[in-house]
């Protein structure tokens, strides 16, 4: 195993190789440059990875008789194709089954069509006020990901779920001490931005703890 300055030095060896074979930013940025091809074959990697880890750690050796039915052991069985949502726009995955259906990658979980870090760009524009439509031809010009306003209106409006939880939680009967501030931030207002004051309210619990209670 290399370690320390070898690995350093055989790691920019591969990366000049790949790069000697791009000649325009599109042949590394571009829909189907070397920066989504390498993300793509390193999410399959660790997804395999995923896979052999969960065959070791949850498949009997052989076969064993377990409340007289036989429990055979697990294997690998095949790949499905899914298509996620990334940074590099639109990615086509091969994803490792198992033959009993148990395994539930953590990279990128069944049902989800958006890989992570995705929904975390999507949140911090809207926080800045952009619209819907603002934020997805933002995503397509640094990314090429081209991303519905409809998506992205799932993902504002599951925080929105949050917020509004948050707000309605019960709160302790008493707080000995209250502190009132302000804090001022850009919020966008009948499509201007502008600086607003928000108010802060934090508690301090009976037990010492601190607590915001509200903005």
């Amino acid at each position: 195993m290399l370690r320390g300055k070898q690995a350093t030095n055989r790691t920019d060896e591969l990366l000049d190789e790949l790069v000697s074979e791009c000649h325009s930013p599109e042949d590394i940025l571009g829909e189907s440059g070397l920066l989504k091809q390498l993300s793509q074959r390193l999410i399959e990697r660790a997804l395999t990875g995923e896979l052999s880890h969960h065959l070791k750690s949850s498949t009997p050796k052989g076969e064993e008789a377990v409340e007289d039915e036989v429990v055979r052991r697990n294997s690998r069985n095949g790949y499905s194709q899914k298509t996620v949502q990334s940074q590099q726009g639109e990615m086509e995955l091969s994803i490792p089954r198992d033959r009993n259906g148990e395994f539930d990658p953590v990279l990128v979980p069944k049902h989800q069509r958006r890989i992570a870090g995705l929904d975390e760009k999507i949140l911090a524009m809207y926080a800045r006020g952009l619209s819907t439509r603002d934020i997805s031809a933002q995503l397509e010009e640094l990314y090429g990901a081209k991303i519905s306003a409809a998506l992205i209106s799932e993902v504002t409006d599951a925080v929105s779920d949050e917020v509004k939880a948050w707000q309605c939680r019960p709160l302790e009967p008493v707080y000995p001490i209250i502190y009132l501030d302000a804090l001022y931030v850009n919020i966008k207002v009948s499509g201007r931005v502008s600086k607003r004051a928000v108010y802060v309210v934090l508690g301090i619990t009976v037990e010492g703890n601190k607590e915001l209670l509200g903005l």
